[in-house]
């Protein structure tokens, strides 16, 4: 049980400070412009993505499943960010 509490920490402390790289940035370049909204929706994809790959690592028993869910819920999170990023897709999800 203290490895999974481990673990969850880790991975909102990962998220925690991926999500405050840009904050950084806007203070030393004016390149990287971040509203609320996209700190909002950066923190959800990412807590999201976290709790559930925690969740499936937690409640799924055999290692090769849990890497296969896992590799899809990653695959996922970077397809969305990149679309949301430069829409890669071209979709209206982008706002292109």
């Amino acid at each position: 049980m203290l490895t999974q509490n481990k673990r969850l920490l880790g991975i909102l402390i990962t998220a925690g400070v991926i999500i405050s790289l840009p904050a950084i940035a806007m203070l030393f370049t004016s390149e990287v412009n971040w509203t609320l909204s996209d700190f909002l929706v950066a923190a959800v994809l990412l807590f999201g993505t976290g709790l559930t790959c925690e969740f499936v690592l937690r409640r799924v028993k055999k290692t090769s499943s849990r890497l296969l869910i896992v590799g899809v819920i990653l695959l996922a999170l970077f397809l969305v960010w990149a679309e949301l990023a430069v829409g890669v897709f071209g979709t209206p999800f982008a706002g292109s």
